[in-house]
């Protein structure tokens, strides 16, 4: 329940447009490839020329399917339908999409708070162009000319609508990237906001607490990351709030998020379904995947987020049982979200520390994924059983792992390379006495018990064996002579 302003409550439906990594469009042979020269990937089908035909891309289908049992839906037989709009950047002046028999429906999203997020519909549908306000603000009515590029257009998409569960702008950040884990865990989508190929609109509205009556809602576009989706719902129901309490109404419309003064616009009145003209793609026949391709990609599916989080728990609370879950949660899901959860079950399989595994992995691995993700499970769980022995320090731990990342080789080779063989034995009793006589004054108040001075001696040894010592091994020496 959202606690934006006292005595009423947010309610938040998303619509989120994931673009599929197939090679090619929905309905011809041109590349599905982002970031190449405008109106290249085109051909008649595309832009809806006379005589043009459209041919259904069966991966895309496949991938519909993935999310569909990602999010728990259950996948039907649908049908395509013609969603008649005007807009420069949609070439056939109508937009080949799923309208009352869509191919997902009834799903649920399980969050890492608990909460649960029910899925209306996830349906397929074909991308428009993308139109480019040339202008110092960027918008049309800033605009000197506009351009289009139909490199998009045809591109398949998958719609996936939430129903109105979600009741805080912190639930909506946390529904999107839970469900981007999702979509880029079930192969289907790469996931990135920042290329537009996820795209999200809030449905927005509020209503006094104990009405039973949903309010009047707005749309609103444009929000282009996490951080924006949250400021924008905040913004609009608190502009919603002020005008319903000044004796306003609200009027449904599209609104634009600018980001750059963190308001919302009109930007136009909302459609309804009417307006849009629905009827069935004549050119298309019905789509009807039968069960044995459904069970085919539902046992293809890898283990989704949620399913690895539970299983990443499990294994860190079976190796040590006094850990307190909920106080690695943030890690698990960052190690699970970088696909890292592999190396830190590697570790604790071969008996390395899994706390220190997971701290590892969810900080200086998190810097590289990539390397991360292909490094050697068994010279991970070898660096990690170094550092928790003493072998070599937490610091010197993140130097080794840090060029393992960067291909520089294994633990011992790195260690070897970096001059981090351990100072230990005789040699470390040794420095630490020469330290003791060198700083008696310090020595005196330590063992008076002024905890205080530890970090000077300490610094003291690390100065002489130029931070090669391991400060566990260096505390443990101190304390030895403490007790005498």
């Amino acid at each position: 329940m959202s606690v934006l302003a006292p005595g009423w409550d947010l309610t938040v439906g998303l619509e989120v447009h994931c673009e599929l990594q197939t090679k090619t469009k929905l309905f011809c042979s041109c590349a599905n490839a982002f970031g190449e020269e405008p109106n290249t990937n085109i051909c008649p089908v595309c832009l809806g020329l006379p005589g043009s035909l459209p041919v259904l891309n069966r991966m895309a289908v496949e991938y519909a399917m993935r999310i569909g049992i990602a999010l728990n839906c259950r996948v039907e037989p649908s049908i395509f339908h013609r969603k008649n709009y005007f807009y420069p950047d949609m070439p056939k002046d109508y937009q080949v999409s799923q309208y009352d028999a869509p191919i997902n429906v009834d799903g649920y999203i399980e969050l890492p708070s608990g909460a649960r997020i029910g899925i209306e519909r996830a349906h397929l549908e074909e991308d428009t162009g993308k139109t480019s306000h040339m202008g110092a603000g960027g918008r049309i009515h800033d605009a000197d000319y506009s351009l289009v590029d139909y490199n998009r257009a045809g591109v398949p998409l998958v719609e996936i609508v939430s129903r109105p569960d979600i009741t805080s702008p912190e639930d909506a950040r946390a529904y999107v990237a839970e469900l981007r884990s999702i979509l880029v865990a079930s192969g289907a989508s790469d996931g990135r906001m920042e290329e537009g190929s996820l795209r999200v609109d809030a449905n927005v509205s509020v209503r006094r607490s104990g009405a039973t009556e949903l309010g009047t809602r707005c749309e609103v576009k444009n929000m282009n990351s996490l951080r924006s989706l949250g400021r924008a719902i905040e913004y609009e129901a608190l502009r919603q709030i002020e005008l319903l309490e000044s004796g306003g109404r609200v009027v449904q419309e599209t609104r634009h998020w600018n980001e750059n003064d963190g308001s919302t616009s009109s930007l136009r009145s909302k459609e309804e379904a009417f307006d849009y003209r629905y009827f069935p793609e004549p050119d298309l026949v019905a789509l009807d995947p039968g069960p044995e391709w459904i069970a085919a990609v539902r046992a293809a599916l890898p283990p989704m987020p949620g399913a690895r989080r539970a299983k990443l728990g499990a294994l860190l609370l079976a190796a040590d049982p006094g850990l307190e879950e909920h106080v690695l949660s943030d890690q698990i899901a960052t190690v699970v979200d970088l696909g890292l959860d592999h190396l830190v079950a590697a570790a604790i399989a071969g008996g390395a520390d899994g706390r220190l595994a997971l701290a590892r992995c969810a900080n200086e691995a998190a810097t590289k994924p990539e390397a991360a993700r292909s490094l050697d499970p068994a010279a991970f769980c070898e660096l990690i059983t170094l550092e928790a022995s003493g072998a070599i320090s937490a610091t010197q731990s993140k130097t080794v792992l840090g060029a393992m990342l960067d291909g520089r080789g294994g633990p011992a080779e790195v260690i070897a390379s970096l001059g981090f063989e351990g100072v230990d034995g005789d040699r470390l009793d040794a420095i630490v006495a020469e330290v003791i006589a060198a700083n008696p004054k310090e020595w005196q108040r330590f063992v008076e018990g002024d905890d205080k001075v530890a970090q000077f001696l300490l610094g003291q040894v690390m100065r002489q064996t130029k931070g090669q010592a391991n400060g566990k091994l260096v505390a443990e020496a101190f304390n030895a002579r403490k007790r005498g």
